[in-house]
């Protein structure tokens, strides 16, 4: 139990990396709304081992003492968060001038440096799980800009599997379902894209009681109206 609270501290310092982070927080990341008696001797102690373990890493200070609290000092270059989200921007950036190979080997990059979800659901301070959601959005955003680029670039027959299993994973997030129909569409598949529409329609009206949002109505319409689609290539 202590090393899972000491992954707490370094968890939290890393969040919030080049702020300051009170006592009080890290006791309430720690133990939530019941901490023991001695919490806060005992997150001194959490502390000083985190100390000497980076210093041993690294060979220089890496935790300060700023009152309240405490502050991480880290390298950019060693926070693949700070990573991802500059390859992140700098996808967006070649997907808007549409340079849509550069923009997907960014994309690519980015979504490379994930090891499954944030935290791996080990934490549920405040803290923790506000940045879980956060990163969680981002990475979200990435595969989505990442599989738009690859649309963009007319390799829509290598998308259906790559869709059809994040669907499965994440059924209540639109933005796949309208890119699994326009890639349906594109490999000539027009009933099985409707039928993806028909099915996220079930979903989220089972599961929210919404309908469909306009984006994912207006490609149902395209469909049936067999609009040309977004620029649609006519090779795969």
């Amino acid at each position: 139990m202590t090393a899972r609270k000491i992954e707490t501290v370094l968890a939290t310092l890393l969040i919030k990396s080049g702020q300051i982070v009170s006592v009080d927080q890290l006791v309430t990341e720690i133990w939530s709304q019941d901490p023991p008696r001695r919490a806060v001797n005992s997150v001194y102690v959490y502390i000083s081992q985190l100390r000497k373990m980076l210093g041993r890493l690294s060979g220089e200070p890496r935790i300060l003492t700023h009152a309240p609290g405490y502050s991480l000092d880290i390298h950019d270059e060693e926070f693949d968060l700070l990573i991802f989200q500059r390859l992140l921007a700098q996808g967006r950036e070649r997907a808007r001038a549409g340079r849509h190979e550069a923009a997907d080997r960014l994309f690519t990059e980015a979504l490379g440096l994930w090891r499954g979800p944030t935290l791996s659901g080990l934490y549920d301070g405040p803290v923790a799980t506000s940045f879980a959601a956060w990163t969680e959005a981002m990475r979200m955003e990435c595969t989505e800009n990442m599989i738009d680029s690859r649309l963009a670039l007319g390799r829509h027959r290598e998308l259906v599997g790559l869709l059809s299993n994040l669907i499965s994973e994440f059924p209540l997030r639109e933005g796949f379902y309208r890119q699994l129909m326009l890639t349906l569409e594109r490999c000539e598949r027009r009933a099985d894209a409707l039928e993806v529409y028909q099915s996220a329609r079930r979903t989220l009206r089972g599961e929210l009681g919404l309908a469909p949002g306009p984006a994912l109505q207006a490609v149902q319409l395209s469909i049936l109206r067999a609009d040309d689609l977004v620029g649609a290539p006519v090779a795969a």
